[in-house]
This record gives structure tokens, sequence and C-alpha cells, in this order.
């Protein structure tokens, strides 16, 4: 993804809340449906990482991995994905798609 199209989703997702948790049991079966869901709902969603701190890359990549969606970025402790939807709900500029 270029830097361009992960900087406008970047912006988009600032005034959102996180709205799914991971906790001590890490990217469970239950938090990667979670964040499949709210992904299929959303598009773009960010994830806080409450406890494993030091194995938030890890943890970041995994749940990318596991929801076939685009780590956008991870500030602190959390993390935005994106995955496109069937409903395209998020607009992105064509010029961001050249």
């Amino acid at each position: 993804m270029k830097s361009n199209l992960r900087n406008y989703l970047r912006s988009k997702a600032h005034n959102t809340e996180p709205t799914v948790m991971v906790g001590k049991e890490g990217a469970s079966d239950a938090v990667v449906f979670a964040l499949d869901q709210s992904l299929l709902h959303h598009e773009l969603v960010k994830v806080k990482f409450q406890s494993q701190k030091d194995k938030l890359k890890e943890l970041s990549n995994e749940l990318a991995k596991k929801t076939n969606s685009e780590l956008i970025s991870t500030i602190g402790f959390i993390s935005i994905y994106y995955r496109a939807s069937e409903k395209k709900l998020i607009e992105i500029p064509k010029s961001l798609l050249r």
C-alpha cells in the first residue's frame, strides 16, 4: 500500500475510538472474530492492546494476517487496520489509487 493512501486512512481513523480490545489472551479466536466483524461493518478499525505490550508488533501483524487486512499503523498501544468491503464505506480519492 502506498504511503499517501496509508496517511489518508490514518487521518480518517484519527477521531474514531478503538472497537476491539486485545487482552492477555492475545490474538485469540474471539479477538480475530471481533476484528473480522468490525472490518466487515466499518472497513477501518482501531484495536487497543491492553496487555502483552512487549509483543505488540508481532500481535499486530498476526491479526492483520488472520483477518486478511492491511495494518495501516501502530502508535503507542493502538493499531489501525483496513480491509475494503463490497459496500465501499470509505471512499478513497482516485488520485490516491494511482
